[in-house]
């Protein structure tokens, strides 16, 4: 009987967590506009429960989605470890309070905070259309119309010589005028030996474009991935100086990708923004932009966008 009635508390023990879980506030999906000076960041949480384990996984506004190994979760009170100190920086830890569908709260870094909020990420569960509209271009090989580079003036690289779109240098970004919801893309991109850029779906999903060594990549941050979120299936050729075309369907969150007729990405759920985001208002069409500040010498041509027919 002592050993049924042991058993039985240990049971009861790890039963009580599961179901406190199980009225997480802070379970799903958080989009965060963060006020930082004259400028806003785009940053991201997803909280979800494993099998009665709270997992935290945090987007900062730059590089890739991680999984937070330190969190406490008290109630309605969350304290999050984002960055643990080191010789020359303080830790940066988010403390917020979850009340329906928002999370408010504050970033310390060291004796200095900022202010958070963050609001539950829209599910965007759309059909796909039936027909689509005739492509259109984007890009005419001429001018830079219909595109504008972000930043001062000093910093753009970005010309058209000889029909093609081309980054001289890094510097600046690329953004298209136009501002996009649902869509067919095509575009063909040609980049030098060591290449690192991005081409941004509504301006918070990146495909990554790149031709770095395979050794300095995993395979969700390789050439065709949603930026450190979805690894494209396949092992294509990398070549450089060569021209790769893209077509990417994108519908509420579920994208598709055909990397030179190659089907890589096969209708999968992004399922938040990646890093270089321009903000977090998921809901909200956004505009193409294409990464400029990494490298120099990637050139573009044929980019047209296709919307779904009315």
């Amino acid at each position: 009987m002592k050993t049924f009635l042991r058993g039985l508390i240990v049971a009861s023990a790890l039963l009580i967590p599961a179901l406190a879980q199980k009225g997480n506030p802070f379970l799903g999906r958080w989009d965060f506009n963060i006020a930082s000076g004259n400028t806003t960041r785009a940053s991201w949480l997803g909280i979800s429960d494993k099998g009665g384990e709270v997992e935290v996984w945090y987007q900062p506004t730059g590089g890739n989605v991680y999984k937070v190994k330190n969190f406490k979760i008290e109630g309605s009170h969350i304290s999050i470890l984002i960055t643990a100190a080191a010789a020359k920086r303080p830790e940066v830890t988010w403390e917020l309070d979850a009340s329906g569908d928002k999370l408010t709260g504050v970033q310390k870094r060291g004796d200095n905070s900022m202010p958070l909020a963050g609001v539950r990420a829209p599910e965007l569960k759309r059909k796909e259309p039936k027909k689509w509209d005739k492509p259109v271009a984007l890009f005419n090989g001429k001018d830079l119309t219909g595109w504008e580079p972000m930043g001062p003036a000093n910093t753009n690289h970005w010309v058209v010589k000889d029909g093609l779109l081309l980054n001289e240098d890094h510097g600046a970004n690329l953004k298209s005028t136009g501002k996009y919801q649902d869509f067919k893309l095509h575009f063909e991109v040609n980049y030098p030996e060591h290449a690192n850029s991005g081409f941004y779906l509504r301006g918070r999903y990146e495909v990554q474009l790149e031709s770095e060594p395979l050794t300095s990549n995993p395979p969700e941050r390789r050439i065709g991935s949603i930026y450190g979120r979805i690894a494209p299936k396949g092992d294509l050729p990398r070549k450089t100086d060569v021209w790769d075309t893209f077509d990417v369907t994108f519908v509420g969150r579920t994208v598709t990708i055909v990397r030179n007729g190659v089907t890589t990405i096969d209708h999968q759920e992004i399922e938040g923004i990646t890093g270089g985001a321009l903000d977090a208002n998921e809901a909200e069409p956004g505009p193409f932009y294409i990464q400029g500040d990494h490298t120099g010498g990637l050139k573009f041509r044929n980019i047209t966008v296709a919307l779904p027919k009315k």
